[in-house]
């Protein structure tokens, strides 16, 4: 097992060894394709790494911040700020035209007044593809990317989308009102808030099944929005439980959409002051495997 670390400051690779690259850019997404590797770098380029190669630059977004990408079926795409949705054709980054189109796009907002994001992106087993925009809740394709159709109610403010390839129709997406979850590939939605501190809520992973998701009392870093991790097992209850053993009372910033993920029974999740915790029972015990990183942007476990 390896987990890769994307920081403020250079790509951790954390497993037998430990060794940084991209050493002096910022990595805020990463994904895997086979043996290949893609990365958000500095918001403002996609890099491509194949097999033991080195990290070259793929396409440039020209002034557009990117937030977060993913291989699938129509390609590999890229959410970016205000809401777009790009692919990466020939060497640069297309707009996906059809994602342009959606249903309710002109209710998009943010609390602040400012411009929406395409936050997050998953694909299912089946190859539907679902984009979260912020504010804007899921948007779904299941022709590979030619058509989009709104799913969940905007105003659950979906802060991430995640699918479980063995689990077919299950769809989770923290939100700023609890966790979202579906079980028919996003048609219907039910969003639990039984156990938890503090509704608001930012990442999510499943480790088999079970979902494992961050939640605070809300979207500002201090002492006293008490950030925790609680673990849903799918089949069993709607009634979220605490994490606890090995973990401190409370993180005192939001664990961050992409700073938590998990492989099989394996969870990891990374913190803004640096730390890595690593669970091996789906989210039941913690330990702490790394601290003194650079602040965590994303995860990935290989």
């Amino acid at each position: 097992m390896e987990i890769l670390v994307g920081t403020a400051n250079g790509l951790h690779r954390l497993g037998a060894g430990q060794k940084v690259e991209l050493e002096g850019h910022e990595v805020t997404a990463i994904a895997s394709e086979g043996g290949r590797l893609w990365a958000v770098v500095n918001g403002q380029a996609i890099w491509r790494k194949e097999g033991n190669g080195p990290w070259r630059e793929a396409a440039s977004s020209q002034g557009l911040r990117l937030n977060c990408l993913l291989p699938t079926a129509a390609g590999l795409l890229v959410g970016t700020a205000e809401a777009h949705l790009l692919r990466l054709e020939n060497g640069g980054l297309e707009m996906v035209r059809p994602f342009e189109e959606v249903d309710g796009r002109q209710d998009w907002f943010t609390p602040w007044g400012g411009p929406p994001d395409t936050r997050s992106i998953a694909q299912d087993a089946q190859g539907n593809i679902y984009v979260n925009v912020h504010v804007g809740g899921i948007v779904r394709s299941r022709d590979g990317g030619h058509s989009w159709h709104p799913t969940i109610d905007i105003n659950a403010d979906v802060h991430q989308v995640v699918v479980h390839e063995g689990w077919r129709g299950l769809v989770v997406a923290p939100c700023a009102r609890g966790l979202g979850v579906s079980t028919d590939g996003g048609d219907s939605w039910e969003v639990l808030s039984e156990g938890l501190h503090g509704r608001y809520m930012r990442a999510a992973a499943v480790a088999e099944d079970v979902a494992v998701a961050s939640a605070s009392l809300g979207p500002y870093r201090g002492r006293d929005q008490r950030a925790a991790l609680y673990r849903l097992p799918l089949e069993a209850t709607d009634r979220l439980e605490r994490c606890r053993e090995g973990l401190p009372e409370w993180f005192a910033d939001n664990i961050d959409t992409y700073c938590l993920a998990a492989l099989g029974k394996t969870v990891a999740f990374g913190t803004s002051e640096g730390d890595l915790y690593l669970s091996q029972d789906k989210g039941a015990r913690w330990t702490k495997v790394a601290e003194g990183l650079p602040p965590v942007r994303c995860l990935l476990i290989l």
